[in-house]
């Protein structure tokens, strides 16, 4: 939803005033590490607590135990917040044409937007860790549509200004938080006493969350420093191109949280159950379908990123202005969604040194390598340093977790679960790439552009045993494979 409208949003407000809304973006980013890790804590704690019924009681006191110093943290921030809006409006963006009043009533109610949603991730790490996914998406699909569309419809009817704007995104919030906390309450098993806060749950629950935590600094400010540092240096408009792009390029993590999601209390469940094969076979399942989606998706974003961005906007300045910013961005991104997977499986088994370590080097070699990038080639810099980034972790911090979780799993996963349908995805669209320069109609561009996604799409899973296997089954009318059938095992 909120890639669809995009284009609306900018029609009525202007590229200057949707660089407030990538101001917004980075707020809740970088606002995500007041999580502190509590949220992906809850998920597992009621991950593994569910595995026997008579953890009732527990299961509730950890989520009212969690969610008490969950608020008092989001409201205080909030408060921050809202009193240092005057000077960021004054004195870190660079506004042209846009009021400085009018940008400091954007802050005070993108803040106010930002703390209201904020407790709607604890509630929704409570859902995961009941693999409530149906009610977690349920909550999400309803407010993406009440949010996106809505917000198009008080721009177009009411008031098309950025302050209408960010009123609509503060009810949003709102009903979020409230509709999270009320599904996860409700699918908590009932207990014969009201639920209650004990201090000794948070002792025992910090040193996960700690480490969780610390990860969680580290890559917001490694994701999120390229915009911060641009939010300084480029003017608002042209900073809402690189928002735009960044917009779409994130559109990956639509395929990869959910899976991540899906995962990680399904590993947390195996790992207390000390079933290794099943957690292996579970493992590369989801590696391969992690590949099947991201990668026929992410090469024809970036091989026809002019293309697509002039058939979406309508609008060749903005797709000249971003094309190539794109291409980049979207690279590293879905170098970063192939991380999630083996990240689940870190988390699973209660293993946050390795990324909160690599993260910790990370944000000292290459936060220094951002800021110089940035300043020196602008968007283009820092958006070279994010495919640098997610490059070395593929090739350095995988080598690490799997020489101590799944010593001989390595080159499956890096032969089968990656490297087969990359190639085939690459191999395709290339070819769509170089067809596309005897095509001078838009219908037939959007057209081949259609066809190469879908022809990526059947070879990456022809190359996939698991996600073959599974699709195979379905079509055939055969009950699906479940985890850890022996059937399947042998050609993963």
């Amino acid at each position: 939803m909120s890639f669809l409208f995009i284009p609306f949003y900018i029609r009525f407000l202007g590229i200057e005033s949707y660089g407030l809304v990538g101001v917004f973006l980075v707020l809740q980013a970088v606002l995500s590490i007041l999580d502190l890790g509590l949220s992906t804590t809850l998920n597992r704690e009621l991950a593994r607590l569910s595995v026997q019924q008579q953890n009732a009681m527990e299961m509730r006191d950890a989520v009212r135990t969690i969610e008490i110093p969950y608020w008092a943290l989001a409201l205080f921030v909030g408060a921050i917040l809202l009193l240092s809006t005057p000077y960021l409006a004054s004195h870190w963006l660079k506004l042209d044409r846009l009021p400085s009043e009018t940008a400091t009533q954007a802050l005070r109610l993108m803040s106010l937007a930002v703390t209201l949603q904020l407790p709607s991730s604890l509630y929704a790490g409570g859902l995961m860790g009941l693999q409530l996914q149906f009610h977690y998406n349920t909550v999400l699909a309803f407010i993406a549509t009440f949010r996106n569309a809505g917000a198009v419809l008080v721009l177009w009817l009411l008031s098309p200004t950025i302050q209408a704007f960010f009123i609509w995104q503060c009810i949003s919030a709102l009903l979020q938080t409230f509709l999270m906390g009320a599904f996860l309450w409700r699918s908590l098993p009932k207990a014969p006493t009201p639920s209650a806060f004990h201090f000794h749950l948070l002792a025992r629950l910090w040193r996960f969350s700690a480490g969780v935590g610390g990860i969680s600094i580290f890559a917001v400010i490694l994701t999120q420093l390229d915009k911060i540092i641009l939010s300084r240096l480029l003017p608002l408009d042209l900073f809402g191109y690189y928002i735009l792009a960044s917009t779409v390029a994130s559109s990956l993590n639509r395929v990869a949280g959910p899976i991540f999601n899906a995962l990680y209390p399904r590993f947390s469940q195996l790992v207390a159950m000390g079933n290794m094969e099943e957690l292996t076979l579970s493992y590369h399942k989801a590696s391969q379908l992690m590949s099947v989606l991201v990668f026929p998706l992410v090469m024809i974003l970036s091989l026809f990123s002019r293309q697509i961005l002039i058939l979406w906007t309508q609008d060749t300045k903005i797709a000249e202005s971003t094309s190539l910013l794109l291409s980049l961005l979207i690279v590293g991104s879905a170098l970063n969604a192939l991380m999630h997977v083996p990240y689940a499986l870190q988390l699973a088994f209660g293993w946050t040194s390795l990324a909160l370590y690599t993260n910790f080097v990370a944000v000292l070699i290459l936060g220094p390598l951002i800021y110089a990038m940035a300043s020196l080639y602008g968007p283009v810099g820092a958006a070279t340093v994010w495919v640098f980034l997610n490059t070395c972790y593929i090739f350095i911090s995988l080598q690490i977790m799997h020489h101590r979780l799944l010593p001989d799993q390595k080159w499956r996963w890096y032969k089968n679960d990656v490297g087969k349908p990359l190639i085939i995805a690459i191999s395709i669209t290339i070819l769509g790439k170089i067809l596309s320069g005897y095509i001078f109609s838009p219908s037939f561009t959007l057209l081949l552009i259609i066809s190469m996604y879908l022809t990526a799409l059947l070879g990456s899973i022809s190359f996939t045993p698991a996600v073959r296997g599974y699709l195979l089954n379905r079509l055939l009318g055969h009950h699906p494979l479940r985890y850890g059938h022996r059937k399947n095992r042998s050609r993963i």
